[in-house]
């Protein structure tokens, strides 16, 4: 008991939260009771003095709100529930007492009697409107807890506790304390009989309607107006016995209300039509037709329309939600329901009128509702559109027809923010089944006009798309005729190839069989099996056309398998190695690469979509790609081989790379090892299925070998690249490998081609597998750096490739945010006090943060999130450093540089912050001589500009310079490169729109005069955008 007292007296004093976690502890541990706790506050709690008896109940409450559950019974609860209660009549500690009744509420023990006490207490003893919102809180908080642990009690109460909790939820606007009253009401008015109170009710939630709420900036509790909106709208559908006096209130608010609450209450009558039932919606569906009749046919902005049109749907639903959706006779369709049919019709006579526009959507919005009236709609506007395109005296209005008849189509079908039509298991399948025939010979006919022919295709898409409506030889009949759009040349149509491929695309994806039948054919017949020569422009367009349209049509199994097949055999005839062989090298290169892109294309949509049959083509395809290109480059350098083209390798690679991603890790461990037998060992009967043509050893690795065969090295490097990390490189040594790989691409025999390719492998193995390369990557520091890197006496070219190697690795080590990373970007900040290579190793700083084709998640990389942000935020102040010394010098241009292409790698938003301290930087760069670092400097500048003019003294300091320097920038005789000058008018051209016109007011001449002179620039692009700029500053004033 002394123990009990000492704390008391002690946190009477001090008022530490020390005192009340011993006084819990004491509870816990059995050392003392609560009641010891209230016997010790006895001459507090009983004291005349205000102060003292407050905060005798507060510590209390604070003991009370950290003690464990079950260190207090049944006795206890009663002892504290009471001693709580009288203390709600003491206005000095209704405060405290209310806190500590929120945590006792709380606890399991609570009985009902106490809980009907401690309501009744509240009910007579707080006046909300006199206490401030953290005290309401605490008397939200009450309820809701007695809510949730106690509602049968509550029940009991019946009117007591409903007029009780009425009288203190009226007038609250705090929206702390509205989230949870609206919570208690949802409660109250699904479960509870409020029957005699309704009015009531609907007085303490419809006044709040709508939410005008805004939170405070940088608001601490998170509660936004979506939140309350939310919170409120369940409140006002919790009840069918609001819907006569709530639907008046919807209907003023849209009648008299701004946009916003005119959605906000269209949102809120979606929810609340479906509770408040069919009488009130019949009741009131004529007054409520008007009002969203309004909204759709006149509509102010899309997003109103879209949500008339959506309480429109729950409208109909509602109103027939007790009758048959059997019931789609036209007698059965009376009432409301019939005159808003016949008012669409009535606008659907004249279909190329906006009113028919609105009526269709309101036709498709019936289609959705799934009720009766939805059949007979459908049925009623599909019979007066087909009539209309049929009627010679609507000809030209045809276009119109079509495109609603489209609408209509999409509507029953339903799309991604609709279900399909449900149907009864009896009837039709789809409202349109009816019309079904009609329709898909409108449509065919409407291919053979151009007025007609896109939205035709449109309306056979939606068509084909709705489930069980077309039949199998009715596909078949679509492709016949679709296919006549592309046998014909594109200007003798409107290009509707898109459009046509789409619709062919959803046949393929439902019956594949008749495009393999009947489209692939004719355009497998466009492909021409010699060369177009490089006059035949129309002829090459032609297979062009042809192949982007198997590309897009052959992503199924049997059709892709088809256009392996096909393409592959074509590409025999292309790249086939003869002696006597003549043709135009160019053209047919060109036309082979043409082929191996549309295949690519179409494996890297399968790879995305992870269709399972893709794996397969280890077997089918790639021995055939890997024979293609090594018996090219085993050919005799006099002997023409188009295989032997980088850019064809450069295709098959990622044919080869797309294909391995797909691979488990047993097939990707047997095809590494058949490339390593080829490539190292020179066994290539592994990858390409058989002996090659020729008997000439392939040895690509050999320092001496011919370029054809080093530049398949970059087949070697796909497959590698796309290995899954559990994947084991099949060498003694992975380092060793590495060292030599470094040694064979930095032989000066080596091509930009092969060292890229080399270079690829280095990044993804040191990536993937950086614990078994440490002894390269120690050599890579330790002797490379010197060796290479470093080392003045070796040329220029080799140490610039050095460069490029060494970046390499350390982006591998980057992305997956390595220690090691550090040291290799530590050896580039070295060398920008080169003057052979400093340029270099500043671009490569910058370039280090760009997004990199090899290291990706497709390919199975390490990367970790956020590794460009910890990159910039490292190397960024070392670079505003070193960019600010000694101005013109070589190592300040060096490190600007840098600072230049790094910002123009990283996303806007990693630099943001820093761009006042990097104005004035920028500004100098643009004085650099390498076009490509002052296009980055404007390109950064023009996407930050909304920032920088916030800033009006940066602004005003930099406004002449800014002016002066893009006209520098932009003028033919100042700069050779077109793609700065459009940069630097881009820039100008913002300028009027963002910068105070007193700042810019003495330029605006010479600007004018300038740009004239621009409009006579012999780059189109850069002629347009002096328009624009000159347009902008002739039309700035102040």
């Amino acid at each position: 008991m002394a123990t009990a007292e000492r704390l008391v007296r002690s946190w009477m004093a001090s008022e530490k939260d020390s005192e009340v976690d011993e006084s819990v502890a004491g509870i816990s541990s059995g050392q003392f009771t609560l009641l010891d706790i209230i016997k010790a506050l006895g001459e507090f709690l009983t004291s005349e003095e205000d102060r003292l008896r407050m905060k005798g109940v507060e510590f209390l409450s604070s003991v009370l709100g950290r003690c464990p559950h079950e260190r207090l019974n049944r006795q206890a609860i009663r002892v504290l529930s009471t001693f709580y209660c009288s203390k709600l009549e003491d206005l000095e500690t209704i405060i405290p007492a209310l806190n500590g009744l929120s945590y006792l509420v709380k606890f399991p023990n609570i009985q009902s009697a106490e809980v009907k006490d401690i309501l009744n207490a509240i009910f007579a003893n707080v006046k909300m409107r006199a206490l401030v919102q953290s005290t309401r809180f605490f008397v939200f908080s009450i309820v809701d807890s007695l809510i949730t642990s106690h509602r049968d009690t509550l029940k009991e109460m019946g009117s007591t506790f409903l007029a009780g909790y009425l009288n203190l939820a009226v007038g609250e606007k705090d929206p702390r304390n509205l989230m949870l009253a609206f919570a208690i009401a949802r409660v109250v008015l699904v479960e509870f009989d409020t029957l005699a109170h309704i009015e009531d009710f609907f007085d303490i939630t419809f006044c709040y309607f709508p939410i005008t709420f805004r939170p405070p900036p940088d608001d601490p509790y998170g509660i936004s107006a979506d939140n309350l909106k939310q919170s409120l709208r369940l409140c006002l559908s919790a009840t069918p016995a609001f819907g006569l006096l709530g639907i008046p209130v919807f209907l003023e608010k849209l009648t008299a209300g701004s946009p916003s609450t005119k959605r906000d209450t269209l949102h809120a009558m979606d929810i609340c039509l479906p509770v408040y039932g069919s009488a009130v919606s019949r009741e009131f569906g004529k007054k409520i037709w008007s009002s969203l009749k309004l909204e759709i046919f006149q509509p102010t902005d899309p997003d109103t329309e879209h949500s008339a049109l959506n309480t429109l749907q729950a409208l109909v639903r509602t109103m027939h939600a007790d009758q048959s959706q059997d019931a789609v006779h036209e007698d059965s369709i009376t009432g409301l329901a019939r005159d808003m049919c016949n008012e669409c019709m009535q606008a659907l006579k004249e279909p190329e009128k906006a009113q028919a526009r609105a009526a269709i959507k309101v036709i498709c919005a019936f289609a959705r509702a799934n009720g009766p009236l939805s059949r007979f709609a459908v049925s009623q506007a599909a019979e007066l559109l087909i009539r209309n395109f049929h009627d010679p005296d609507e000809v030209s209005n045809r276009a119109s027809v079509v495109m609603l008849l489209t609408e209509l189509i999409e509507a029953c079908r339903g799309d991604a923010t609709h279900a399909p039509i449900s149907q009864s298991s009896h009837s039709s399948l789809s409202p349109l089944t009816a019309s079904k025939d009609a329709l898909l010979g409108l449509l065919i006919v409407s291919l053979k006009t151009p007025a007609t022919c896109l939205p035709a295709l449109h309306g056979l898409t939606a068509l084909v798309r709705t489930p069980t409506l077309v039949a199998d030889d009715e596909l078949g009949y679509i492709v016949l005729e679709v296919s006549e759009l592309l046998r014909k040349e594109p200007d003798e149509v409107e290009d509707v190839t898109t459009d046509t491929l789409a619709l062919l695309s959803a046949i393929a994806g439902i019956a594949p069989h008749h495009l393999s039948s009947q489209m692939l054919p004719i355009l497998f017949s466009f492909l021409p099996d010699v060369t177009p020569s490089r006059d035949a422009t129309a002829q090459r367009a032609f297979y062009w056309r042809a192949l982007s349209s198997l590309s897009a049509l052959c992503v199924q199994p049997q059709l892709f398998e088809t256009l392996v097949v096909r393409l592959i055999a074509k590409l025999d005839l292309l790249c086939a190695i003869s002696p006597t062989r003549t043709f135009d090298q160019e053209s047919t290169t060109a036309y082979a690469h043409a082929i191996l892109t549309a295949l690519t294309n179409t494996l890297d949509v399968k790879v995305s979509s992870k269709d399972v049959d893709v794996p397969k083509y280890a077997e089918l395809l790639l021995p055939h790609m890997f024979r293609l290109y090594l018996d090219a480059a085993l050919a005799s350098s006099e002997v023409m081989a188009v295989a032997a083209d980088p850019r064809l390798l450069q295709v098959g690679a990622k044919i080869i790379r797309l294909v391995n991603q797909t691979l488990n890790v047993a097939r990707q461990e047997k095809l590494v090892a058949a490339v390593f037998a080829a490539y190292t060992q020179g066994d290539v009967k592994l990858i390409t299925g058989g002996l090659l043509n020729s008997s000439t050893p392939f040895a690509p690795l050999y320092l001496n070998a011919s370029p054809r065969q080093r530049n398949t090295f970059i087949l070697f490097s796909s497959t590698i690249v796309s290995l899954r990390k559990e994947v084991r490189m099949p060498v003694d040594n992975l380092s060793t490998f590495l060292s030599e790989l470094v040694a064979w691409s930095d032989n000066p025999s080596s091509t930009v081609f092969q060292r890229e390719a080399a270079s690829h492998i280095l990044a993804s193995n040191v990536n993937k597998h950086v614990d078994d390369v440490s002894d390269f990557l120690s050599s890579q520091l330790e002797d490379y750096s010197s060796s290479a890197l470093k080392n003045t006496s070796m040329p220029a070219e080799a140490r610039k490739n050095a460069i490029s190697t060494w970046t390499s690795v350390t982006r591998a080590l980057l992305v997956r945010s390595h220690p090691s990373a550090n040291a290799f970007i530590d050896h580039l900040f070295e060398l920008l006090d080169d003057n052979t290579v400093d340029w270099d190793a500043a671009r490569a700083i910058g370039l280090l943060a760009s997004e990199d084709a090899i290291l990706t998640k497709r390919n199975d990389a390490v990367l970790k999130i956020l590794h460009v942000q910890k990159y910039f935020n490292t190397v960024m102040s070392r670079l505003l450093e070193g960019a600010k010394g000694t101005k013109g010098s070589r190592r300040e241009t060096a490190y600007l540089v840098a600072l230049a292409y790094l910002i123009n790698a990283v996303p806007k938003a990693v630099y943001v912050t820093q761009m006042p301290s990097l104005m004035p930087i920028l500004l100098r760069g643009l004085d650099l001589v390498d076009p490509s670092i002052r296009s980055h400097i404007i390109n950064t500048l023009s996407n930050n500009i909304d920032i920088t003019s916030t800033d009006k003294d940066a602004v005003s300091m930099y406004a002449s310079t800014l002016v002066l320097a893009m006209l520098k920038n932009c003028t033919y005789s100042e700069m050779p490169d077109p793609g700065v000058r459009a940069a630097a008018l881009k820039y100008l051209a913002l300028l009027p729109g963002t910068v105070r016109y007193d700042l810019l007011h003495p330029y605006k001449t010479r600007v004018l005069k300038e740009l004239a002179k621009i409009l006579d620039d012999p780059k189109r692009a850069v002629r347009k955008e002096a328009v624009i700029a000159r347009t902008n500053w002739y039309k700035y004033s102040g």
